[in-house]
């Protein structure tokens, strides 16, 4: 089973999830729904949302996160530069930080982690400093732990995450060009020693070349992790 049963994890394609948690709180993690066009229709609205996260301000992961915190009023995490950029349009409810700091908020311990990658925030056709890209390591009262890597290269130090943390799931981008490809993937989980990988950040645009066939034969090469295949809008478990 990739995650328990009192945890439902909802792929929405590209890097964007829906998590439900033990205590029924609902976490969205790159809030790019109406746009996006691996996300099905039916899983671009919400009734509620309790808790969003953003791993950097590129479109096709803060898109939706003005409109979403506007409408359902979550808790939203960010680096603080990004978090700054939100509140200049309205958005509440901000909790900023960066990486190597970890805060608890719906119930849910977040630490903030190192990913290497770009983050410049598009706006009126000019590019706004956003902080850092980073990722996410979720820790639920269970003590199930989640490692959302963000966009990234593949980058060392990912084995003291693996060290640190030891998380259990691994949510990795795939698709080449923007970030890791497969088989820089396959040795993140590597690194990481997780039990089971979700890949993302793939086939959504054709530029996006990495596929999960191929991450899947070079994962065999270097590591023991399960490959969890989802199509946007399935859920686990």
């Amino acid at each position: 089973m990739a995650i328990p049963k009192n945890l439902t994890l909802t792929w929405l394609g590209h890097s964007t999830f829906k998590i439900t948690t033990p205590e029924g709180k609902i976490i969205l993690i790159d809030p790019w729904v109406a746009g996006n066009p691996a996300c099905p229709d039916t899983n671009k609205q919400f009734e509620r949302l309790d808790l969003m996260l953003v791993t950097h301000g590129h479109f096709d992961h803060i898109a939706d996160a003005v409109a979403l915190a506007r409408a359902h009023k979550p808790q939203v995490v960010a680096i603080y530069e990004v978090c700054h950029w939100l509140e200049s349009k309205g958005v509440e409810n901000l909790h900023p930080m960066n990486k190597g700091g970890s805060q608890v908020v719906e119930g849910v311990t977040i630490t903030m982690t190192h990913a290497d990658h770009s983050c410049g925030i598009l706006e009126d056709g000019k590019i706004i400093y956003g902080g850092e890209a980073a990722g996410y390591l979720l820790q639920f009262s269970t003590g199930y732990r989640i490692y959302h890597a963000g966009d990234t290269a593949l980058f060392g130090d990912m084995r003291l995450i693996g060290d640190l943390y030891r998380p259990k799931l691994a949510l990795l981008p795939i698709g080449d060009l923007f970030t890791m490809n497969p088989r820089e993937a396959a040795y993140a989980a590597r690194l990481l020693r997780v039990r089971e990988v979700i890949p993302m950040h793939f086939g959504t645009f054709p530029l996006l070349s990495g596929t999960s066939e191929v991450f899947k034969k070079e994962i065999r090469k270097v590591a023991k992790a399960k490959v969890l295949e989802l199509e946007p809008g399935e859920s686990l478990p």
